[in-house]
């Protein structure tokens, strides 16, 4: 009873989380991606560029940068406009402003394996074998498998003037000329000192160093284990190194014509390989606790 009058109280004054709920205003500008392709780095990015004088940090970057389920009601009904907010929901038509971020969906599995590590939801003994059937069938979080999330913006958006796509492998191979395209997006003006000083704010060393100091303050961070960092390698290709071939054929039966189509070259060379893994796509898996 008690807890529903609380809730009750904190709905009435907009102390609630609006989520999905959330009131879009029509000059608001959406940052998206799935889950563990960038979008923070990009949320430190442009509040490096935008708010530099706020001196952004893993405390105040969802307050400059807010998402629907981390800043209140309240909040969102005073921030300044146009409002930047981070999203990682699948298309959604009444986001009419986007920067969508893709990533190789082979390095997208092992950071968000190694990301529910450090969120203590499995542990180190856990195979990832286990882990990739359910992140293929995207169970592995709320926004749908990687094909869903991607596939339903670049369906709806790709080509539309409001829609920018932004890939994390050119934002780490030219960081400052993909920032130079989200400043032209946003109509910030930008110099190359002002590109440049943002992408050295936000290297992946000084984000490291900043997760240490304000790891507590921040909703991604907080309770989670501080002997392995948010931001992990900060590179492309891992899964090159890191996973084993069938896994990497697995991946590429399920999702190969979109993986293609952005660019991403397939590897399997061995056809009975992919055919071998092809269920991984079409079956429900079993869902192995970790």
């Amino acid at each position: 009873m008690i807890s529903r009058f609380a809730a009750g109280i904190r709905y009435l004054f907009g102390l609630h989380h609006p989520g999905r709920n959330l009131a879009v205003l029509p000059d608001d500008i959406f940052l998206v991606s799935y889950p563990k392709s960038g979008n923070t780095w990009c949320r430190f990015l442009i509040a490096n560029l935008v708010y530099s004088q706020q001196n952004p940090n893993w405390g105040n970057i969802d307050k400059l940068i807010p998402g629907p389920e981390v800043a209140t009601k309240r909040y969102f009904q005073r921030m300044k406009r146009p409002r930047i907010i981070r999203s990682h929901d699948p298309f959604d038509p009444r986001y009419k402003q986007v920067i969508y971020i893709v990533r190789d969906p082979r390095d997208v599995a092992l950071s968000q394996y190694h990301h529910h590590q450090k969120r203590k939801l499995i542990d180190e003994s856990y195979p990832f074998a286990a882990f990739l059937p359910r992140f293929l069938a995207g169970e592995t979080n709320e926004h749908g498998s990687w094909k869903q999330n991607v596939a339903s913006w670049l369906a709806a958006r790709h080509g539309d003037s409001r829609f920018l796509l932004l890939r994390y492998e050119d934002m780490i191979a030219s960081p400052q000329l993909e920032l130079g395209k989200v400043a032209e997006f946003l109509t910030v003006t930008a110099t190359a000192q002002d590109l440049a000083r943002a992408v050295e704010q936000s290297s992946p060393e000084r984000m490291r160093q900043l997760e240490k100091m304000n790891a507590d303050k921040n909703a991604l961070t907080k309770g989670t284990r501080q002997d392995l960092p948010f931001v992990r390698t900060a590179k492309f290709g891992n899964w090159k190194s890191g996973m084993q071939e069938s896994s990497i054929a697995a991946i590429e039966a399920a999702w190969a014509p979109l993986m293609k189509w952005l660019g991403y070259e397939l590897v399997t060379r061995d056809s009975r390989l992919v055919e071998d893994f092809a269920f991984l796509a079409s079956e429900r898996p079993v869902v192995v606790q970790g």
